[in-house]
């Protein structure tokens, strides 16, 4: 690919109006920095298109000069899939309207830069709720979320970002615009294009807006559960599940030295419920009504108790209180600055390998750094694990980073064998693709890199992110 040369940034200077670009300095380091720190990148020129007309004919250009994008929504990815490394950046950060809410539709069509919570803040102000949840939800891009199929705590009851999908908006890398903002729920004519470009990373093409599923606002019952072990945690999940249905909302384990470690960091935070136990749940149940959704969550748990599978249980009196639940949950990826190493993974196993998964991973990684400490937490109900082997500050002692690849081997490894996957819910980038391109089917490889070439043949959009062609 080009870099963009002067009569290419001419173009696109004009094209884009002077709030619509920059080439500051700091405003190009801010989008070439990924919100963890890591993979840190830089790009040339940034374009900051206001409408879809104006995205589609800048992909044009670019087409035209053979330049390559990255699209770029709230810049909190995780696998260095938004992070541009030469190419220029199309940020979303202006193109946030909401184009409408439909309640008669259960509907709302909002713009791909718009973030999570302006999503949710509008469904509420419409007697509306939308469900995706999650901790860089004041920052992270409707587009971007779709783009890497986000996950979040509601996923057990409400699914991925793709499954609250009704209808895209799509800037082709031919600069086409694909107009597929339908709120229908059954339209069967023929391929589904909509998923194609969910978890694609922004490889296919350029999300502009979507048409999302809202749902009747809900009330919530929340607990915090403290059990014995994994084993104990996954039955009682499905013992919850059987008095409560598909009510159940999120279903969070927690292991009891995040807890700690997020008390370390953050002051004035407290575990709701102390306990020598090594593990946690936070559940929560939605139903219509909040009396009915306690009553049912109490029911629930008190037959955990009764059947071994719970030790305490702490049920919310309020939503202050349920809140500092979540804020522990929540605080616990951004709390690992005691340590000197945290080399963290994001796999998924079946919800009834959960146990044997945590027990064999651990052992294998403590035979190769017994002093690696494991946090392990994340959304059981689905069986997404959230998965960190740390190591304490000490200069002395850098075991555990020495041997960075050998344990990533373990866990992913791990993940396979009990049949999982290595990427969850953060999605490829580049991180993750030439291992996923060894451990998944060839078939499937060979299939994404068709699709690829077929709709960027110039391999414009995104490129090295997903698959390599």
């Amino acid at each position: 690919m080009n870099r963009p040369n002067q009569e290419f940034l001419t173009a696109a200077k004009a094209l884009l109006g002077p709030s619509g670009w920059s080439e500051d300095a700091d405003k190009l380091e801010e989008v070439a920095s990924p919100w963890r720190g890591i993979n840190k990148g830089e790009t040339p020129f940034l374009a900051m298109p206001a409408f879809t007309e104006e995205a589609a004919a800048l992909v044009k250009l670019c087409a035209e000069h053979r330049v390559a994008l990255v699209p770029q929504g709230g810049n909190t990815g995780l696998v260095d899939g938004g992070t541009p490394h030469g190419e220029i950046t199309v940020s979303m950060r202006r193109m946030t309207k909401l184009r409408g809410v439909d309640t008669r539709n259960n509907s709302m069509t909002i713009e791909a830069g718009a973030t999570l919570v302006s999503a949710q803040q509008a469904a509420e102000e419409a007697g509306r709720f939308f469900p995706l949840s999650l901790g860089s939800e004041g920052q992270a891009s409707i587009g971007g979320l779709i783009s890497t199929n986000a996950g979040g705590v509601a996923v057990l009851r409400y699914g991925m970002m793709r499954d609250l999908i009704l209808g895209l908006e799509v800037v082709l890398p031919s600069g086409q615009i694909w107009d597929g903002l339908s709120g229908l729920r059954k339209n069967n004519t023929g391929y589904d294009l909509k998923h194609l470009f969910a978890g694609a990373e922004g490889t296919l093409g350029l999300i502009t807006a979507a048409t999302l599923k809202l749902f009747p606002k809900v009330s919530k019952a929340t607990a915090w559960v403290t059990c014995e072990t994994p084993a104990n945690v996954v039955d009682l999940l499905a013992l919850v599940r059987d008095h409560a249905g598909d009510t159940v909302t999120s279903f969070e384990i927690i292991p009891a030295n995040a807890i700690e470690m997020v008390k370390a960091d953050v002051p004035d935070t407290r575990d709701p419920a102390p306990s020598d136990l090594p593990w946690r749940v936070l559940v929560e149940v939605s139903m219509s009504r909040e009396d009915q959704a306690r009553e049912t969550l109490m029911t629930a748990l008190a037959d955990g108790m009764e059947s071994g599978l719970a030790a305490d249980v702490l049920i919310a009196e309020s939503g202050q209180q349920a809140a500092s639940f979540w804020h522990i949950r929540e605080t616990i990826p951004l709390s690992k600055r005691a340590y000197g190493t945290a080399l963290n993974h994001d796999v998924a196993v079946p919800v009834s390998a959960i146990p044997d998964f945590l027990t064999a991973t651990q052992e294998a990684i403590q035979k190769l750094v017994p002093e690696a400490e494991i946090v392990a937490f994340g959304h059981v109900g689905d069986g997404n694990l959230h998965y960190s082997a740390c190591a304490p500050k000490n200069p002395e002692n850098s075991a555990l980073s020495d041997k960075a690849e050998e344990v990533t081997r373990i866990v992913h490894a791990h993940a396979m064998k009990f049949g999982g996957s290595i990427s969850a819910e953060h999605g490829v980038g580049r991180l993750k693709r030439d291992e996923l391109a060894e451990i998944r089917p060839k078939a499937a490889t060979e299939t994404m890199r068709a699709i690829k070439l077929a709709l960027d043949p110039l391999g414009i959009m995104n490129p090295g992110r997903v698959v390599s062609v």
